[in-house]
């Protein structure tokens, strides 16, 4: 997990936000003994900024305004250092080889297009159902074949995989590999 940076500019506060602080201000001014049940205090906060005409909104608007303003400036000036930045995923390589299809994408890929001339009006999401229909209600012997062809290439997966895990120009051979060529080095 990623460190946060504590000099980042805090982020800008909306015109309700202001509103909600304000109201929490009053309660402890009214209450200060008594502890806040947040669901409640967030319930009435809400009826009550939805009851407020617009020109009482104008004043949290205005300071949301001035908030928004304050916050461009400082994350104009803000350097982010090393290390923080955006949060991202893992690059792919994309000479790696493509993940297996597991048993029932076997058998979708292979009763997909016979679902589509039998139903030709049916959506992607659709004839996905009736191929999940279909396959449920396969008996176990029935999706054996399916399930040993996505062993088969699984275990193909796991050796191209094996053999060049982080060598590019090997991965890319790997992914189309030539038909004659039996090793995998």
């Amino acid at each position: 997990m990623m460190r946060k940076d504590v000099n980042k500019p805090k982020g800008k506060t909306s015109a309700y936000a202001f509103f909600v602080q304000t109201c929490r201000e009053e309660h402890r001014k009214k209450n200060p003994e008594q502890s806040v049940n947040f669901a409640e205090f967030s319930k009435k906060c809400s009826e009550r900024w939805k009851g407020l005409s617009a020109s009482d909104k104008k004043c949290f608007e205005d300071m949301a305004k001035a908030d928004k303003v304050r916050y461009n400036r400082e994350m104009r000036d803000y350097v982010p250092p090393k290390g923080f930045g955006k949060r991202g995923r893992k690059r792919k390589d994309p000479n790696a080889p493509k993940r297996p299809p597991s048993a029932f994408f076997v058998f979708c890929s292979e009763y997909r297009p016979s679902v589509k001339q039998q139903y030709p009006g049916l959506s992607i999401g659709d004839c996905a159902k009736k191929l999940g229909e279909m396959w449920s209600k396969l008996t176990q012997s029935e999706k054996q074949p399916y399930e040993e062809k996505a062993q088969k290439l699984r275990e193909k997966y796991d050796r191209v995989r094996g053999c060049c895990h982080g060598d590019a120009e090997d991965t890319r051979l790997l992914v189309n590999p030539d038909p004659d060529c039996v090793s995998c080095v």
